[in-house]
């Protein structure tokens, strides 16, 4: 079994100007600790909506752009594990139809995939509430 706890960041043709990995990795294995979890091996892929909407329609049937796709690696890592696929034009898309900072939009989106990799749903209205209040709470760690 994978042991070692390690947070990564790819980006595949696209940029986030001002993104901080370090903070960013603070602030996740903080989150993950806080729900009583071990970091394991986490990525972070942030991509564009062509490539999201390709692993959309291959991997979980679905024919529409969506900002995040989490994926867990499984048993074979100690600890919360997994990709986070993330398309960083549909969180500026999100972020003015929602009209916040794209920044918070990113962090929001970052925090819910690894809240699924932690075990949230979001398929019903109370997962959904629920999902929202923890990221709030993680968002509100940021400032």
């Amino acid at each position: 079994m994978e042991s070692s706890s390690q947070i990564d960041f790819h980006f595949l043709d696209v940029q986030w100007p001002g993104f901080s990995e370090d903070r960013t990795r603070k602030w996740l294995f903080e989150a993950i600790n806080q729900e009583g979890s071990l970091p394991g091996v986490l990525t972070l892929i942030f991509c564009d909506d062509a490539y999201l909407l390709q692993l959309n329609q291959a991997f979980l049937d679905h024919n529409t752009l969506t900002d995040v796709i989490t994926f867990p690696y499984g048993d074979d890592f100690d600890g919360i594990s997994g990709d986070i696929f993330i398309s960083l034009p549909r969180v500026s898309e999100n972020a003015r139809e929602f009209c916040v900072e794209e920044d918070q939009e990113l962090n929001r989106v970052i925090i819910h995939g690894v809240l699924h990799l932690l075990g949230y749903d979001d398929q019903n209205a109370v997962d959904r509430e629920v999902m929202q209040a923890k990221e709030n709470y993680y968002l509100s760690l940021l400032s």
